[in-house]
Order: structure tokens, then sequence, then C-alpha cells
């Protein structure tokens, strides 16, 4: 897929563990479990979590958005596409995800808004 190298990594739960392993194993995505409370083998999303929290939870209740459902989801929305195609991330050399994606994939790099 893309000739990209795919991981997908969660904490243990049997909910849907046999149908999600099998489709991401249908998608040739490699699947792993991490245990529980080992941030070493997860400090990827535990410092996207921490970003989150910092750079968007923290600042919800400022406005009452917390509040309201849809204008929450529309927050998060904007928040989201800030993050993936506008926020330079340090950990990527100052490139967006989306801009690391598309060098991954060897895509020609579209012009930043």
């Amino acid at each position: 897929m893309f000739g990209l190298d795919l991981l997908f990594g969660r904490y243990y739960g049997a909910e849907f563990q046999s149908a999600f392993h099998w489709h991401l194993e249908r998608l040739d995505i490699r699947h792993v479990y991490i245990r529980p409370r080992t941030p070493h083998l997860n400090g990827k999303v535990e410092r996207s979590h921490r970003v989150d929290d910092q750079e968007f939870y923290q600042l919800l209740d400022q406005d009452g958005i917390s509040d309201d459902i849809h204008l929450f989801n529309e927050t998060l929305r904007e928040w989201e596409d800030y993050y993936n195609y506008h926020r330079p991330h340090a950990g990527l050399g100052g490139q967006t995800p989306y801009e690391r994606l598309l060098a991954k994939m060897g895509a020609p790099s579209l012009p930043k808004d």
C-alpha cells in the first residue's frame, strides 16, 4: 500500500480483536499489541495525546466550546486539519504529517495555502 511500511499498535482489548486484526491484515498493515502503562513502547501516541491536551483541549473551556457538541465537533475538525496539514512537527523535521506522507509516497508536494 503506497510503498510504505505501515504499523498499527494498540493496547490490549478483546472487544473486536479478531475482526480488527484480520481487517488490518487484509490491508497489509502489521498489527502489534502494546502493553498498557508502557509509554516507552508507545511514545508517538503518548506525545500526540500530550500535544492534543496542551494545544487543543486546554483551550476549549475558554470559549464554552465543550458545552456544545456541534461546536466541539466543528472545532475538533479544524484542529485536526491544522495539526495534519499546517502545523510543522519537530519530529518530522519541520514537515507536516501530510507533507511527510507525500514525501514517503513519492508524490509531488502541493502548494501551501
